[in-house]
């Protein structure tokens, strides 16, 4: 005597099967990673975002087992090892620790650039962020945003120029929020990176330059360049010496920063996205980590803050920066 009709008996065979032959998959998704990972930056070596990067694949290599490796691919600020990650394969083994300028100002200043963020990547969580610093020639004759604001004021528009690494990066955009803030025009000039930038400015063929906080520091505290103040609205824990612009009369709408990420291919499995997220969450609230991260200027994000809502709010803000700089896409 059958419990079950014959159909009813084949049907429970089938189900049985396919749960068999789903087996490999659903342990492989249990068991990620089995073999290293290769954490791509859209930057050369030696870089905030690089540095970024390499602190991160340290602590993500004792929490998951495997070897995290960091891929240098530079070039076009960023959105080259962008692109290569978002075209991978969607299986956790190649991901993006991405910045403000590929994962939201690329696409809206290079035609060139054929990946949607929004689309194309998984957000698996934000690490932190870091200010930027509004830096001086020693040749300036300035020591302070006041004193800038006052030396902008008094020539006219155009007299003076600022650098930063490039057409429509962050630090391009921070020296135009600052430009509109103030009510002042300097003019920008683009370096391609950030080394001939501070070499410029050492040198005094440049008076004035956008440079991330790690990378301004250094040659602040040697006195090799005039360290005016950070971007953002409050001061760095790392360099508590150096004002934000904002306590300038003039600058208080100042606040902007450069922000890290870490992205997966779009449709990346969601036991595997989550293995990640729960890395991240817990590495962000190290203490190790932390002092690490902040040592290199970097102050972390908040370990609940949502990645998705986060990159909405960032491209709506770094969309309007960019039509009232008057950045053309090219």
């Amino acid at each position: 005597m059958t419990l079950f009709p014959t159909s009813h008996r084949l049907g429970v065979l089938a189900c049985g099967a396919f749960a068999l032959t789903s087996l490999p998959l659903a342990h492989a998704a249990d068991a990620y990673p089995t073999r290293p990972i290769s954490l791509v930056v859209g930057y050369p070596a030696g870089g905030s975002v690089d540095l970024t990067a390499r602190l991160f694949a340290e602590a993500l290599t004792e929490r998951l087992g495997q070897n995290v490796m960091v891929e240098n691919v530079g070039g076009a600020g960023g959105s080259i090892g962008a692109q290569r990650v978002a075209r991978a394969k969607a299986d956790g083994y190649t991901l993006l620790l991405g910045s403000t300028n590929e994962i939201v100002v690329a696409s809206m200043i290079n035609n060139a650039v054929n990946y949607d963020s929004a689309r194309d990547f998984a957000s698996l969580g934000i690490i932190g962020s870091q200010p930027m610093l509004l830096a001086a020639s020693k040749n300036a004759g300035v020591s302070t945003a006041a004193e800038y604001l006052e030396k902008l004021r008094s020539a006219a528009p155009g007299t003076y120029h600022f650098g930063s690494s490039g057409v429509g990066t962050t630090l391009h955009l921070a020296g135009e929020m600052i430009n509109a803030s103030t009510e002042t025009e300097a003019t920008h000039v683009p370096y391609r990176g950030v080394a001939p930038l501070v070499t410029d400015l050492m040198g005094g063929q440049l008076t004035f330059g956008m440079l991330v906080l790690s990378s301004g520091l250094p040659p602040a505290r040697n006195g090799n360049i005039v360290a005016l103040g950070v971007t953002e609205a409050k001061r760095s824990p790392i360099a508590p010496e150096i004002p934000a612009l904002a306590e300038t009369p003039g600058f208080e709408d100042v606040d902007i920063n450069i922000w890290f990420g870490l992205y997966a291919p779009s449709g990346v499995p969601e036991p595997v996205a989550e293995t990640l997220r729960a890395a991240l969450k817990d590495i962000v609230q190290d203490d190790t980590f932390g002092q690490k991260f902040a040592t290199a200027g970097g102050d972390l994000a908040a370990p609940d803050i949502d990645a998705v809502s986060f990159l909405q709010a960032e491209t709506e803000k770094y969309g309007a920066l960019v039509k009232a700089s008057g950045i053309e896409a090219q």
